[in-house]
């Protein structure tokens, strides 16, 4: 479903699309926070919205907290 209309649905969420019929204005008021998802179009969006807008998480393989400055742990000295 979005393959084929995410890019009408996100030129309505950022007002670079008018929207035309009744059923796009009420998407653009649901991307506005005014009213639930109803159909099912609706619905994917706001699913497709919330899993792209949450934090990124990632793992490191060392456990550890990564470096500020790695090169403070070598020096030149000949000890």
């Amino acid at each position: 479903m979005l393959e084929c209309c995410g890019q009408a649905f996100n030129e309505l969420d950022l007002g670079k699309r008018q929207p035309q019929t009744e059923e796009e204005k009420l998407f653009v008021a649901l991307c506005r926070g005014e009213c639930e998802p109803v159909t099912p179009e609706e619905k994917v969006w706001s699913k497709y919205m919330t899993r792209i807008s949450r934090p990124k998480r990632f793992h490191t393989l060392s456990g550890g907290k990564p470096q500020l400055n790695p090169s403070e742990d070598y020096t030149d000295s000949d000890d």
